[in-house]
């Protein structure tokens, strides 16, 4: 089974420092829709994993994310894409649990629901917690420079052979080569 992870906020849909409270803030990056699409007919499940916690902050609730999800899912369709499985997490960096990135619960999570091991799966996200996540399980990790990752990649400190594109869309086009 071909795999692809991504991070959500910054890597499929613009990023926001007072976090996607709604559908309507919810706007894809430019390619990234495409990006996925090619991934799907490359043969490619996709699956998204991604911090949400707005919701442990009181910021939104679980209806407002399947809301937002749910638009994700219609402008995926409307270019010939689809994500098989977004795992997130909903707490925030102080509740200590194992599933916030940098940790690697939701990436564990995926590798038993699926059954596969993700090593050297690419896990494409825009910030260090990302990478380091997916170095955790042994998963590829590409930065993607939209969202955090300018700031990321100047900031330093990113797993050893993480590969970096200007956005998915050049990500995928490399992965597909």
């Amino acid at each position: 089974m071909k795999l692809v992870i991504l991070d959500r906020d910054g890597v499929i849909n613009q990023d926001s420092a007072s976090y996607i409270k709604s559908p309507d803030e919810w706007k894809p990056i430019p390619g990234s829709l495409e990006a996925i699409a090619l991934l799907n007919q490359a043969g490619y499940r996709v699956l998204v994993a991604t911090n949400q916690s707005g919701i442990g902050r009181g910021l939104f609730e679980m209806t407002t994310l399947n809301e937002i999800h749910n638009k994700m899912h219609r402008a995926l369709g409307l270019v010939g894409g689809r994500v098989d499985g977004i795992f997130y997490c909903p707490h925030t960096q102080d509740a200590g649990c194992s599933c916030r990135k940098p940790k690697p619960g939701l990436l564990e999570e995926i590798a038993r629901r699926f059954g596969v091991s993700l090593e050297g799966v690419p896990f494409i996200g825009d910030s260090l917690r990302d990478l380091q996540a997916a170095a955790a399980v042994g998963a590829q990790s590409i930065l993607v420079l939209t969202g955090k990752g300018k700031k990321t990649r100047k900031d330093g400190g990113m797993p050893e052979n993480t590969v970096v594109y200007d956005d998915l869309a050049a990500a995928v086009h490399n992965l597909l080569q």
